[in-house]
């Protein structure tokens, strides 16, 4: 029991559902009859649907032409509302980066048997697509410090302009 200075004490009461003993929320002392276990909270939702459709109030709700006319003005206006659909993403906050011309238009038979640093470096979609992939960000700074990052590893581990770290 909780006891408050203001206030009388709260008795556990018995779950309408799972018939254990909680403690009622202060708030709802007067009218709250089921714990708060998800299952319990599932049975108290149906049972208070019940005691609404079989109401005065909510008998004929459904049934009423005139609210089978909002339903179906309802409907008209919002198509397609059930359908859960992947969410489009958004387009990235960074400005479009437009492919560099490639220089060298006559030497594609070397470039047919290319090696993975060749595909690479022709491709900078690929490379920013990918870092934005594997780091979860697509801001252009991000990817820039990510890249930065990657080529200083590059190089070190190729021996190329290798970084004194004394």
């Amino acid at each position: 029991m909780t006891i408050h200075p203001r206030r009388k004490r709260i008795r556990k009461r018995k779950c309408k559902h799972c018939k254990e003993l909680y403690l009622p929320d202060a708030r709802n002392l007067h009218h709250q009859r089921y714990c708060s276990k998800v299952e319990c909270r599932k049975a108290s939702k149906m049972a208070s649907q019940q005691r609404w459709a079989s109401s005065e109030k909510g008998y004929d709700y459904f049934k009423n032409p005139d609210n089978i006319e909002r339903v179906k003005e309802w409907r008209k206006t919002h198509p397609g509302y059930w359908k859960r659909g992947v969410p489009k993403p958004q387009n990235a906050l960074q400005d479009i980066s437009t492919l560099q011309p490639q220089l060298n238009q006559s030497d594609t038979a070397k470039l047919t048997a290319t090696t993975l640093q060749d595909l690479c470096s022709l491709q900078v979609p690929l490379l920013i697509g990918l870092i934005a992939n594997l780091t979860g960000n697509a801001l252009q700074d991000n990817i820039a410090e990510t890249s930065q990052k990657f080529i200083d590893l590059g190089q070190d581990i190729l021996g190329i302009n290798p970084v004194s770290k004394t």
